[in-house]
């Protein structure tokens, strides 16, 4: 497969979880301030926290003016949290309508549309069709009155939409290196939002008992609550949930789930995997995840594990693009 192809592939796929993630965490916020959650002691989930979430990512390849984006968006969520001047609407509007931001859910599902147009002849009709009318009914929709009258329809609605493209993409696309690279820019970005979400919005250590309102906010920004309630049967509380996110790969959206479909995808992409540095770099996550999770007691503060999870995740990152889209940089170079 040609490595600009493989690159729009694994981006397209980054770029719809990443509009999937953050339509979830906005619906988890506004189920956090509904509640009163966010002036409880026990978590930080709240509109400031949520631009420090979303704010640090790195632009994506064809955002426009991606760098300059991602470096405003950081630097508002820094004064924001400093100050305290945004609020939901504010919020709300910035990070679901501004097309001028790399990291909004339009501009998301802009490029995702824009990446599927010249990938037709490697995704399936269907999902062609899904993302294309994705993108039209967000474009139709006056989108700033429902934030004001009924945000939570905008977000059930990118999230079904998001999910119909994967269960299309697991119907129709053939398994092969394409339907790989897809897979795998959507489960990165989908672990390393979680991680952001709990590195900013959990406790360094985090409680064992607490608000159960708290924890709550965690598993609604997730879509998690039932898996969890099935999972663990009992009252959840922001220690269990923090853990149950971040290791049960029982549950799709943890960030040990993740990972791990991420292992089985660079292993279908890769022609020679026992020797791919992405591939053993993955795998060693794994095993780390699975040893932290058997032996909490003698494990770091939960903050510092959160951070190493999440740079080593960074350093997949930069493997990934080294050993399969190198080329495609390079001949843009060139152009």
């Amino acid at each position: 497969m040609l490595a600009r192809i493989a690159q729009e592939l694994f981006w397209l796929g980054r770029d719809l979880a990443r509009a999937e993630q953050t339509a979830r965490m906005l619906d988890g916020v506004f189920h956090a301030d509904v509640a009163g959650a966010a002036e409880e002691s026990g978590i930080a989930l709240s509109w400031a926290e949520l631009l420090a979430i979303i704010g640090e990512k790195a632009p994506a390849p064809g955002a426009a003016d991606g760098d300059d984006d991602a470096t405003d968006l950081e630097t508002l969520a820094a004064e924001t949290i400093a100050t305290r001047l945004l609020g939901r609407a504010e919020v709300a509007g910035l990070l679901t309508l501004d097309t001028g931001s790399q990291a909004s859910i339009v501009s998301c599902v802009t490029r995702a549309r824009e990446r599927g147009r010249g990938l037709r002849d490697v995704i399936s009709t269907e999902m062609w069709e899904a993302l294309n009318t994705f993108h039209l009914g967000l474009a139709g929709r006056d989108l700033s009155a429902a934030l004001v009258s009924g945000p939570y329809s905008i977000y059930q609605d990118v999230k079904e939409k998001c999910a119909l493209f994967w269960g299309l993409a697991g119907r129709t696309m053939l398994r092969d290196e394409a339907r790989a690279f897809l897979e795998a820019g959507g489960r990165i970005e989908a672990a390393d939002m979680v991680l952001r979400m709990l590195r900013v919005s959990v406790p360094p250590s985090p409680r064992q008992s607490g608000s159960e309102g708290e924890a709550l906010a965690l598993l609604h920004a997730v879509g998690g609550f039932q898996a969890y309630r099935r999972a663990v049967r009992a009252a959840p509380t922001v220690g269990p949930v923090a853990r149950f996110l971040l290791y049960d790969s029982a549950y799709p959206g943890s960030v040990a789930s993740s990972v791990e479909a991420l292992h089985m995808a660079l292993r279908n992409a890769d022609a020679q995997p026992r020797s791919s540095p992405p591939v053993l770099r993955v795998g060693r996550l794994i095993a780390d995840l699975e040893l932290r999770r058997r032996a909490p007691g003698a494990a770091e503060p939960f903050d510092e594990t959160l951070e190493r999870v999440q740079e080593e995740l960074e350093s997949v990152d930069r493997d990934i693009e080294d050993r399969y889209f190198a080329m495609a940089a390079a001949a843009a170079v060139h152009l």
